[in-house]
């Protein structure tokens, strides 16, 4: 399965994440059903993510969540909600 490395700009600094292809075209998919761009996606996912989370594995756990969400099914994995707490993190962004 071919990996795809994607870069955007959040806050002033490029920062990068890799998604495999399906994760890629299931988050730009959320992102129009949001009515927001992907790199704005990214951006909310980014600044609202645990630390000790990469923002890949953020990104490939909120379309899990949505798919979860869509289907009705609860299988235990996090939610959305649980990979983004309240508040926003400092720091600067980490790649993957």
């Amino acid at each position: 399965m071919t990996i795809r490395k994607q870069s955007i700009s959040i806050a002033g600094h490029r920062t990068s994440f890799s998604l495999e292809e399906p994760f890629l075209q299931a988050l730009k998919l959320l992102a129009e059903r949001r009515g927001m761009t992907l790199a704005a996606l990214v951006r909310s996912v980014d600044t609202t993510r645990p630390q000790t989370t990469n923002l890949s594995s953020a990104l490939r756990l909120v379309v899990l969540a949505d798919l979860q969400q869509r289907c009705g099914e609860r299988l235990g994995a996090p939610t959305e909600s649980d990979i983004q707490p309240s508040g926003t993190r400092s720091g600067t962004s980490s790649s993957s």
